[in-house]
């Protein structure tokens, strides 16, 4: 028998929905109108439902304002069968993402709100909207004929990382007239996101982040000749710079900006350099810091092969087309992850590096960050800072930490606003050597939220003196937290750098991650004078492949409480954290590669309260893994200890031994039987 096969009935749903949209007064476009030139661009330019460019269109669409004149575009998607609303994944989200983190097409072409966040999505990566309605409606007709409808409405915004929250239930659309509109987006702004879904949003696009970094990166190594690999990296972190703008001072850089002209003093780099610079002045950066960074960027920017026109194009306009293509939307939601950090590792994973090398420039993974920001107590009033800054990941974790106590400790929004800019311009303090990596912490603190200020391009064992720079260079910076990974070829595999940072601070606590040789005898010398002026609190073994990939050294991290001379009665804590829970690979096409297997965020939460509280905090950790000891301050070799193993027998060994020799005695006497028994048969 034949399937007999449903007909849509999205025209009626359709005709519904905008006669309710007419009948409010609205001013509504169809699926071939122009909203505003702005959206429209973004729509074409975005992949679209097919998984091709362009070509997305919202079946209808409005631009509506509440009573504070904040505009908020409406994108409105139409189905016409029972089941088509919405496709959620496990986790109650929007499905739009397949397991390899590439666009789930099926769920985006056969759901009306999933299509209607894609949408939305296309706005947040080329737009300066951060705020938009998706809505979905679907319906059927039942066996009286009668239409059966229902109704997805989502907040997509910066705020959810574009993966987009319901709003409510709602029967028809009588909450986007004029009169109902101010009390829908009050609710709209109270829709709150727990701390574990932040979290799982932000692991979700930070995933995606990796796979894009990847493409991106294969792309330009592949078919872009010509450009080393410092000019990659300038050249993604000025296309990032150049389209980030600043609303109601310096609009964002646009593709069609770009006009591939031959001109002197117009081409495509003349173009980009001058937004770069518009962008520094707005952000009142520091005169001598503003020309460096200009200077550094120009240099890549101005060359003649990169603003050659062929075909009607510069390799130039290429590049930052691609750029904006496949990361336009991550820096524009503002992840409050180390972006570049991931960028860097990217960029940096196809030079021919020596292992050795390489080690130099392997950057600390997030949750490490983290981890390490924790472990130096880090809060809303510390002064932090790094002398291998890297691409300042280790700042920005920090930076986050500092603004999250903040917003809990305090309740007033002013008060919040002045510590807030105080955090980000006079606590936070980095230190890079390397003039490329020097460039990408910049970048990554103008993302996070332009902590940039006090980022410095010097070596922090000859040029510095503990002091602020750019214009308070007389003015020393209070350090009172020290987070650090060093480059293990520098002395004491890296410990020059932490008994230096840690003999200009009176008072505080440093967390640094390092080789595990620095505490067995390396860096003896370096370990005897830190312990002159400060305490081992803890010594953690780390997993051994925490770096893999990029490295497969052995590494501990070593807590210290600052201002106070370690003493042979003092008390350390030894940890062994070979298993913290998360599962490694390293293979290049793996959708991920970090996976927690066995409860790795409260294991790691677990050795925070370990070190703070001692091991009443025990839980996943067992008194094997976990040993309170002692050090020699003169000695400096005997930082990695590990819990002593008793060898002194007792009565349940005695037991055991017992029972085993009984049970090998009984197997003996049986099998000597069976033979026998074997032999009379014969």
């Amino acid at each position: 028998m034949a399937q007999i096969r449903i007909q849509s009935i999205e025209p009626i749903i359709s005709d519904l929905a905008n006669g309710w949209l007419k009948s409010y007064g609205l001013d509504y476009k169809l699926e071939q109108e122009s909203l505003n030139t702005e959206i429209d661009l973004a729509l074409n330019e975005y992949f679209s439902k097919s998984g091709g460019k362009g070509g997305n269109r919202p079946d209808t669409k409005l631009l509506l304002q509440d009573k504070n004149l904040n505009f908020y575009p409406i994108l409105i998607e139409y189905k016409g069968y029972e089941d088509r609303l919405e496709k959620l994944d496990s986790n109650g989200k929007i499905d739009n993402r397949t397991a390899k983190n590439e666009p789930n097409l099926k769920n985006i072409k056969n759901y009306a709100v999933n299509g209607a966040v894609h949408y939305a999505n296309a706005l947040l990566h080329y737009t300066s909207y951060t705020d938009i309605i998706s809505i979905g409606m679907t319906g059927y007709k039942d066996e009286d004929g009668k239409v059966e409808y229902s109704i997805g409405v989502y907040y997509v915004s910066k705020s959810n990382l574009g993966i987009g929250q319901k709003v409510d239930d709602y029967t028809d659309f009588s909450f986007l007239k004029k009169e109902n509109f101010d009390e829908f987006i009050e609710k709209v702004k109270n829709l709150q996101l727990s701390q574990e879904e932040v979290n799982q949003l932000k692991e979700k696009r930070e995933r995606e982040i990796d796979a894009s970094l990847v493409r991106l990166n294969n792309d330009i190594y592949q078919n872009e000749k010509g450009l080393g690999e410092n000019d990659r990296v300038y050249l993604v972190a000025a296309s990032i710079i150049a389209t980030i703008g600043v609303p109601g001072k310096v609009a964002a850089l646009e593709k069609s900006d770009l006009k591939s002209s031959a001109e002197a003093g117009n081409t495509d780099g003349d173009i980009i350099v001058r937004k770069i610079r518009a962008f520094l002045n707005e952000k009142k950066l520091p005169n001598e810091k503003k020309e460096l960074i200009i200077r550094t960027l120009q240099n890549t920017l101005t060359t003649d092969n990169i603003n050659k026109v062929e075909n009607g194009e510069s390799q130039l306009k290429r590049v930052f087309t691609k750029i904006v293509d496949d990361l336009g939307i991550y820096y524009k939601i503002g992840l409050t992850t180390d972006f570049t950090g991931k960028l860097f590792n990217e960029m940096y994973s196809w030079l021919g590096f020596t292992q050795d090398k390489l080690n130099d420039v392997v950057l600390t993974p997030s949750y490490v960050a983290n981890f390490l920001v924790k472990l130096a107590r880090v809060n809303k009033d510390s002064y932090v800072w790094d002398f291998a800054a890297g691409s300042a990941g280790l700042l920005v974790a920090a930076m986050n930490e500092m603004l999250i106590d903040a917003k809990r400790a305090i309740k007033s929004p002013e008060r919040l606003a002045i510590k807030t800019a105080e955090i980000r311009s006079k606590q936070l303090l980095g230190l890079e050597i390397l003039s490329s990596v020097y460039m990408l912490a910049i970048l990554n603190m103008i993302l996070m939220g332009d902590g940039s200020s006090n980022i410095l391009n010097k070596d922090s064992l000859k040029d510095f003196e503990g002091n602020y720079a750019f214009g308070k260079a007389d003015k020393k910076f209070p350090a009172t937290a020290f987070v650090l990974n060093p480059p293990y070829s520098a002395g004491g595999n890296g410990m020059i750098f932490v008994e230096k940072a840690l003999s200009m601070m009176d008072k505080g606590y440093a967390a640094i991650i390092i080789q595990n040789s620095a505490g067995s005898g390396k860096a003896a010398s370096y370990n005897r004078k830190i312990l002159k002026h400060s305490t081992l609190l803890a010594s953690i073994k780390m997993p051994i492949d925490l770096f893999v990939g990029k490295s497969n050294v052995q590494t501990y991290i070593y807590v210290f409480r600052v201002g106070e001379a370690h003493r042979k009665d003092d008390v350390v804590k030894f940890i062994d954290f070979s298993n913290d829970g998360y599962t490694r690979t390293n293979r290049r096409k793996a959708s991920c590669n970090l996976r927690d297997t066995d409860h790795a965020k409260e294991r790691y939460q677990e050795v925070v309260d370990l070190v703070n509280f001692g091991k009443s905090k025990l839980n996943f950790l067992t008194e094997k893994e976990y040993y309170e000891g002692t050090i020699q301050p003169d000695n400096g070799a005997d930082w990695n200890q590990t819990a002593p193993i008793d060898t002194k027998p007792t009565l349940d060994d005695l037991k055991k031994t017992v029972t085993d020799y009984l049970t090998w005695e009984v197997s003996n006497l049986l099998k000597h039987e069976n033979v026998e028994d074997e032999s009379l048969r014969k």
